[in-house]
């Protein structure tokens, strides 16, 4: 059925298996995110056969669903109301409030279950985080992990260009390496984890430009498409095709190029223009809005042209695309990460794996 996602596994091994191989041989661990992908079974499966260090995932439905035996680790700062879950559901947490930590650190006694805490440390993008700056903050929020008997300071991380677009350099990673080391002399702790960030990293590792005291990076969109993502390349050595979406044809007709008639706002509240360019052989097809950022699709049809999408179709001009076109035909597209996560999280486009 159409729409799907069409999964290579091999190259999704690949990726997987060649950052694992590059952080590890610069002593660096890597944590593979499924969140991208709803930590949906087969690519679980996969990285179970990888030698990454740990999974981890943004949403605790995801991390009490995966089956592992490698340590599950929850990337996004709970909200208070989660502490138990994330005591039940991982092993490792993002924090970054005093309070939260004290409620997980209950939670913990109470389950009789330890758990390892890193602190979070915004180092400019503005996300999450205790500014580096506050010294005091962060001290306050170690010495209560510290103090808790079933919490450790595993460690401290950074999360970069996620949000302020900041890229990862000497000087912010640096910062957090330094930040570890007086950590470290005022608490009197080994804190042996120190995450510096995504794939937005990864050139950084693979330059060998990592600062000396970085132990870990955290790895989504890197093996998923292949990307370093200050850039949005495909990183030398990686597939960035290893995701297809495939859609068929449910209409099939010429028509004109320009709506008829007075314009106003469409179904999502915006106003479109739309250029005169004659008649057109449009392609309509059973995927849109609600399935896909349309602006992420990358048609693979040598002339399709994306014209735009409603909640349920998403519109092609096939008028100088190569080839003879009948409804039932089916398009495939290239995917961006954001494209990525809505089509897993959409559960009306199949998922597909080849192996």
């Amino acid at each position: 059925m159409y729409p799907r996602i069409v999964v290579d596994t091999k190259k999704l091994k690949h990726n997987m298996d060649a950052l694992i191989a590059m952080g590890h041989e610069q002593g660096i661990s890597i944590g593979l995110v499924s969140k991208c992908v709803c930590a949906d079974a087969p690519i679980i499966e996969l990285m179970n056969q990888t030698e990454a260090d740990f999974i981890a995932d943004s949403r605790l439905l995801n991390l009490k669903n995966i089956k592992t035996k490698k340590p599950k680790y929850l990337l996004r700062i709970a909200q208070a109301c989660e502490a138990a879950d994330v005591v039940a559901y991982s092993d490792i947490s993002q924090q970054s409030e005093l309070s939260t930590v004290k409620l997980i650190a209950e939670e913990a006694a109470r389950l009789n279950k330890r758990h390892r805490i890193v602190l979070m440390v915004d180092m400019g993008d503005l996300r999450e985080g205790v500014f580096y700056k506050n010294r005091e903050e962060l001290l306050r929020i170690a010495n209560a992990v510290k103090e808790a008997e079933m919490l450790e300071l595993f460690g401290i991380g950074v999360n970069l260009t996620c949000f302020g677009g900041i890229i990862p350099d000497e000087n912010n990673l640096g910062g957090l390496v330094e930040t570890a080391k007086w950590l470290r002399s005022e608490t009197g702790l080994g804190i042996p984890f120190v995450s510096g960030g995504n794939s937005s990293s990864l050139i950084m590792l693979k330059e060998g430009r990592m600062p000396k005291g970085i132990t870990n990076l955290r790895i989504g969109e890197g093996y998923l498409l292949g990307n370093e993502t200050v850039t949005g390349s495909v990183m030398e050595g990686l597939y960035g095709d290893a995701f297809t979406l495939e859609a068929s044809i449910a209409e099939l007709k010429r028509k004109p190029s320009k709506p008829i008639g007075k314009s106003g706002m469409n179904a999502f509240g915006e106003s479109v223009e739309f250029e005169n360019r004659g008649e057109m052989l449009r392609a309509i097809l059973a995927i849109g809005r609600q399935d896909a950022d349309i602006g992420g699709l990358t048609p693979l049809d040598e002339g399709a042209e994306i014209l735009g999408a409603s909640s349920d179709h998403l519109i092609v001009n096939l008028t100088e695309a190569k080839g003879s076109f009948a409804v039932g035909d089916v398009l495939r597209f290239g995917v961006n990460y954001g494209a990525l996560l809505n089509v897993y999280s959409s559960v009306y486009v199949d998922k597909i794996y080849i192996y």
